[in-house]
């Protein structure tokens, strides 16, 4: 496959699996856990024109604490994102957007980002074998263990974690195009350093259906279980367990995690 080839062959899998919904249907959110304290509408951020944003705060975590809001968002791609949206951003101190997009769909669709937040692009998967990019409509089981596999991947997931704790006086949000997959990816391990349990990082990634009107099943505009559950394994295959995927696939160390968790909750 020439390169040309693959650009379109992964146009048409944003397209399909990593970007536009579908006409949203009326959907429940998935059943909250015991340490769900903000519920789905409450989280959800008043941003017309950008798909599945939220503060990925309102957790309790296995030790009792809390993960603050207001600090990190995660959202699809901003590209429409109207005036008021931006004004909303600004009011909320969003200093830092990273897009973890490939360079083409940034180039198709851009971003409007908030007069007072700086743009970072972070591509995740861009390393990815062909066979990956010609899965990816799926947003799949392969994929998602590319997310774990794919040459640079890790710095790039990694790279999103850091910028949380450094940005000192402000809020950081991070999407892909529809923000549930590469994005949903970067928050399972986000809320597991933070120490919220499996099931709630479950819950968590499946409210991209509830808000994206995503049927059970459907793949293109929502996600499934299986997939996150393949990252979670790779992780586990490629490194013996998601702790040192932590320490020797992300680089981060301990003190790295106390700073996150410190920066993160009350």
């Amino acid at each position: 496959m020439n390169g040309l080839h693959l650009i379109l062959a992964f146009t048409t899998a944003v397209a399909v699996g990593l970007g536009a919904a579908g006409t949203a249907a009326a959907v429940e959110p998935p059943a909250p856990t015991a340490a769900v304290i903000v519920g789905a509408d409450e989280r959800a951020l008043p941003l017309l024109g950008v798909e599945n944003a939220r503060d990925i705060g309102g957790y309790r975590t296995v030790d009792g604490r809390q993960v603050r809001t207001g600090l990190v968002y995660r959202s699809g791609e901003l590209s429409k994102a109207s005036d008021e949206a931006l004004a909303y951003l600004t009011v909320h101190r969003l200093r830092l957007d990273d897009d973890l997009r490939l360079g083409f769909e940034i180039a198709a669709a851009p971003d409007r980002v908030a007069p007072l937040a700086t743009y970072r692009t972070i591509d995740v998967v861009g390393q990815a074998s062909p066979e990956v990019i010609r899965s990816a409509y799926a947003a799949g089981p392969e994929l998602y263990r590319a997310f774990v596999t794919t040459p640079g991947a890790n710095e790039g997931f990694a790279s999103v974690l850091h910028d949380i704790i450094d940005t000192a006086d402000g809020s950081v949000l991070y999407h892909c195009s529809s923000g549930k997959d590469r994005t949903g990816w970067t928050t399972a391990v986000l809320l597991t350093l933070l120490g919220v349990d499996r099931d709630t990082v479950y819950y968590d990634y499946l409210l991209s259906n509830y808000y994206r009107g995503a049927a059970p099943g459907d793949i293109a505009d929502g996600v499934v279980a299986t997939a996150l559950d393949a990252a979670f394994d790779q992780a586990n295959q490629s490194y013996g367990s998601f702790d040192n995927y932590v320490h020797e696939g992300l680089k981060f160390t301990d003190a790295d995690i106390a700073a996150l968790q410190a920066k993160m909750l009350s």
